[in-house]
């Protein structure tokens, strides 16, 4: 066995990599860029060293570098984890002229699969379905224009190279499908160095289904059941599960065996993924095969109890697979959701800051964090903008969904916005609950975006009571402050006003005699609160009539910030007085930003197209800013006259800082 492994990676799949491997008793060496020399990766590591600046082209994707770093260390093997060259066979290559084991496929299966178009081949020499399509280069614009109409529309342009939604544009006649060929080839060069396209027919309404492969030296080769990745936005994947809940066993066998097949034919050794589109009648085709770890894998190891990460190392180490295809059984449902430092209140732009608060779920047999973050540590611009992933598991899906929910209630982040109320919203969904799932289902729920009105409470009474709760015992505190002038102490009253959503909501509160809860009365209703919340905690943990309700609470001043089923709101406690008044008070009207152009998001203003004095027209591009590893058109909203401009190529930018200023 491996005595000593580096991992090329950072974040928390670098993290999950060193668990597995401090379990086996393997020591673990991290590699770290300025921006990561504190992250938790490092800390976490037995050994770490540095390897370059902040950007992954002179750091994370420097070749000789980690080999050095391997050479330094003594490391016998590399993990490449995924992203970055966990998928590119000139390193496997020169880790092995080194005598350094890649813990993957050897690099004749990474070039192979790596390439979409030689990939193709590849399957359908193996007798697995694919679809339709051309699998040629395409040389310009006008050629993917032919080549569309031999196909027919709609048509699918994707780079051949990499993936992640990279390079990536749906036409459907000749104009998109001129403008996509110039999009999707930028966006390749830019991401991969590889500005190649291909072209395929688009399947209508798709689910996104894979089949997770192991493969050992020795020939053996099974597949371990498939992930459900359909709910996906913009090409990334948002929520996955295991198993899908619309394969039938025989479709999954059949599946299975060709991704198998598939395996077999470039001699695959370790773990990998066959990526299948399968359509409404259940037909499947081959989309490619990531030769690596998915970031998806903890839903696999849930519910067939095997550390995938375990097994990629001892078969890097020469080991067979310790079981057989007849060995793999399936417990239960796991179900996966990204958390993201993104506002998806802002068309998810992306975030980036200190973790002032960050409090993950408890773990426990049905919940499951891995995180790369801690509390008091940063998100960075340069990398991807994943904060942790949360998977949970039961014995059916709709258990699963409930830990799920219930886990998100926890999760406790503040410093940087985050994505916890768009997974709530969609694990609630009533198509999501029932299965009816494909990779429009996003764009299909949420045309015009995501925002506060698809967070609806299923219950707002619980706010309410909490609020309520939770204010009478500030109150409550407050009254026994010492040195109170005789005649003149506080008095609390058991009548209050809160406050939710604009709306007034008269509630009684009184504290029981015994056991430290409190009685709300609301409405026509009684609700008895028992609750061991001390004040500061981020958390409030309670039984509500006896029913276990989590949700988050955050005091600011006056106002009491709720978090809980994916809603947040500000609510207020008030006398009958307070509340009066507060009804006569004039909205505040907010500034009018109409005559600048503001960056949606922190970045890097890469590009900037106007200059004062130019007259611009609605929907003309003014602006280029890059921020997590994503390159983001700003528009104009209106036609006019640039008067000024605010910012210069290559300054670094605030969320709402002012680039453009019209007249």
């Amino acid at each position: 066995m491996l005595k000593k492994i580096l991992i090329a990676n950072r974040g928390e799949i670098a993290c999950r990599v060193i668990k597995s491997a401090q379990r086996m008793g393997i020591q673990t060496v991290a590699v770290f860029s300025e921006a990561d020399r504190n992250a938790l990766h490092v800390e976490m590591a037995d050994e770490a060293v540095l390897i370059g600046p902040a950007p992954v082209a002179e750091s994370y994707l420097l070749i000789d570098r980690i080999v050095q770093a391997c050479k330094e260390t003594g490391a016998e093997a590399v993990h490449p984890g995924y992203g970055f060259l966990s998928e590119n066979a000139a390193f496997a290559t020169a880790l092995e002229e080194e005598g350094i084991a890649f813990i993957g496929p050897k690099p004749h299966a990474i070039t192979s699969m790596g390439d979409k178009i030689t990939s193709k081949n590849l399957a359908i020499e193996a007798g697995v379905n694919t679809i339709p399509g051309f699998t040629g280069v395409v040389r310009d614009a006008d050629h993917a224009v032919k080549v569309a109409h031999e196909i027919g529309y709609p048509v699918m342009l994707k780079a051949s190279a990499g993936g992640g939604g990279k390079g990536m544009r749906i036409a459907t006649d000749d104009q998109e499908c001129r403008e996509g060929f110039d999009r999707a080839s930028g966006e390749a060069q830019t991401a991969f160095g590889d500005k190649r396209l291909f072209v395929e027919r688009f399947i209508d309404e798709p689910r996104h289904i894979e089949i997770q492969v192991l493969a050992d030296a020795h020939g053996n080769i099974i597949y371990l059941g498939e992930r459900e990745c359909s709910l996906q936005r913009r090409h990334q994947k948002v929520i996955e599960e295991a198993p899908s809940p619309f394969l039938d066993p025989e479709t999954r066998e059949a599946m299975g065996s060709q991704a198998v097949a598939l395996a077999r034919a470039v001699d695959y050794q370790s773990a990998g993924t066959v990526e299948f589109i399968v359509d409404n009648d259940r037909n499947f085709y081959f989309l490619e095969m990531n030769t690596r770890l998915q970031v998806e894998h903890p839903v696999t190891e849930l519910v067939t109890g095997v550390d995938l990460v375990e097994l990629m190392i001892r078969i890097a180490a020469g080991e067979p697979l310790p079981l057989g295809q007849g060995d793999v059984k399936f417990n239960g449902w796991a179900i996966e959701a990204r958390v993201y430092a993104e506002d998806p209140f802002r068309n998810f732009l992306p975030s980036i800051g200190r973790l002032v608060r960050y409090c993950p779920p408890a773990e426990s047999n049905a919940v499951r964090v891995d995180t790369g973050v801690y509390e008091g540590g940063e998100v960075s611009m340069h990398y991807d903008p994943m904060i942790a992933k949360v998977i949970a598991h039961g014995p059916t899906r709709d258990l699963a969904i409930a830990h799920l929910r219930e886990a998100l209630n926890e999760f406790c982040i503040r410093g940087v916005a985050h994505n916890i109320s768009f997974l709530a919203a969609l694990v609630d969904h009533k198509r999501f609950r029932e299965g009816r799932l494909s990779t429009n289902f996003i764009a299909q729920e949420y045309p015009d975006g995501f925002d506060a009105a698809h967070v609806v409470h299923d219950d707002p009474a619980l706010l309410i009571t909490a609020a309520a709760t939770i204010h009478r015992r500030y109150m409550d505190r407050a009254a026994k402050i010492s040195g109170q002038m005789p005649g003149y102490e506080r008095k609390i009253h058991d009548d209050w006003v809160v406050v939710l959503g604009g709306e007034q909501h008269p509630v009684t509160v009184r504290p029981l005699e015994e056991g430290g809860g409190h009685e709300v009365y609301y409405g026509n209703a009684h609700y008895r609160v028992m609750s061991d919340w001390q004040f500061g905690q981020p958390i409030f943990r309670s039984t509500i009539n006896g029913n276990y309700v989590c949700m988050q609470v955050e005091r600011r001043n006056m106002i009491y910030r709720l978090f809980h089923w994916g809603s947040q709101v500000d609510v207020m406690v008030l006398t009958a007085r307070a509340a009066e008044l507060l009804s006569r008070m004039a909205p505040k009207t907010p500034p009018d930003v109409t005559k600048y152009l503001l960056s949606p998001m922190p970045g890097l203003l890469s590009k900037l197209l106007v200059e004062p004095g130019v007259e611009v027209k609605l929907g003309q591009d003014m602006a280029v800013v890059e921020a997590m590893k994503m390159e983001n058109v700003l528009r104009s909203e209106r036609d006019g006259v640039i008067k000024n401009t605010m910012a210069a190529v290559g300054d670094t930018l605030a969320v709402d800082q002012p680039i453009v200023e019209f007249e």
